[in-house]
């Protein structure tokens, strides 16, 4: 679970800021990015219980994407 948490905390600065750096409010990202508001108000919050296919349309804008990674 706290892998989990933190994950979704690193998750949430990145598109925090990166939404900032672009000078955009959330509603003005949110129209960018073909997402509802929620879905990114959720995301910067570091909320765990959103759509893996919202996520990744997000982070899209950046040019990432989430997917497996080898914890190892």
């Amino acid at each position: 679970m706290y892998a989990k948490a933190y994950r979704m905390d690193a998750i949430a600065k990145f598109v925090k800021s990166r939404r900032k750096q672009l000078e955009l409010t959330q509603e003005e990202f949110a129209i960018k990015a073909g997402v509802a508001l929620t879905v990114i108000r959720k995301i910067e919050q570091g909320k765990d219980n959103l759509s893996l296919s919202k996520v990744n349309h997000v982070l899209q804008m950046f040019g990432h994407v989430l997917g497996p990674v080898n914890e190892k």
